[in-house]
């Protein structure tokens, strides 16, 4: 008897790079899904529905049963299909190296970055630059001869370097500031570089310039909220 193929469901948002992962991880796993684009101001009844708590992207749904946040939908994804690739090293110690990079302070920072201006801004893009020079020594350190060359080398650090960060000239454009460079951030530039090299990353990259006008425009209007507060 054929086996049952197996229905998946991706909730998400063009531009977001939580949604970004769970697509980029779909991809490198093989797996064939639906993808339903949510209007984050006017969410569908059935990511209300599936989702009833958070409400929130991106929400997998396989066969019927929805998985929320991002990092528990990776790991999900990892242990129902265990195919190539596996997004955790099988060593312990190379696993545990993966784990000390943290990018979460990164993300924080470049979010006031995005939404800020003037000497605030100016304070936040140092700290912003200190934060990836901390994240460029600690990927040199763990990392020093990172080759990627095809799906089978990208595990889960690479997922998330790629969806955070593989847009960081449409983030350069938008806000008129540049951080990662082959200067400054060379290994994460590099990794980024041969990333964006794979056919599957290709397949979910962002397009640039729709990206640019959609930060421009919600940098604009908060800045707007802001200053009638």
């Amino acid at each position: 008897m054929e086996e049952k193929k197996s229905k998946v469901i991706l909730h998400g948002m063009w531009a977001s790079k939580y949604s970004k992962r769970v697509e980029i991880a779909l991809k490198l796993k093989g797996i064939s899904y639906e993808y339903v684009e949510e209007d984050l101001k006017n969410k569908t009844e059935s990511l209300i529905q599936l989702n009833p708590v958070l409400k929130k992207i991106p929400l997998l749904v396989h066969d019927g049963k929805p998985v929320a946040d991002t990092q528990v939908i990776l790991d999900y994804i990892d242990e129902t299909w265990k195919n190539s690739p596996r997004f955790y090293p099988e060593d312990p110690y190379e696993r545990a190296q993966e784990m000390t990079v943290s990018c979460c302070k990164v993300f924080e920072v470049m979010g006031r970055v995005m939404l800020q201006e003037g000497e605030a801004q100016a304070k936040s893009v140092e700290e912003a630059r200190e934060r990836f020079r901390v994240l460029e020594e600690g990927l040199k350190k763990h990392f020093p001869n990172k080759t990627i060359r095809g799906n089978d080398d990208v595990g889960l650090l690479d997922i998330i370097i790629i969806a955070s960060f593989g847009v960081y000239k449409a983030v350069h454009e938008a806000i008129g500031v540049e951080i990662i460079d082959p200067v400054n951030t060379p290994t994460l530039y590099n990794w980024i570089e041969q990333l964006q090299q794979l056919p599957v990353i290709k397949e979910v990259e962002v397009p640039h310039d729709r990206l640019v006008t959609f930060l421009q425009k919600c940098r604009q209007e908060h800045l707007q909220q802001a200053a009638n507060a």
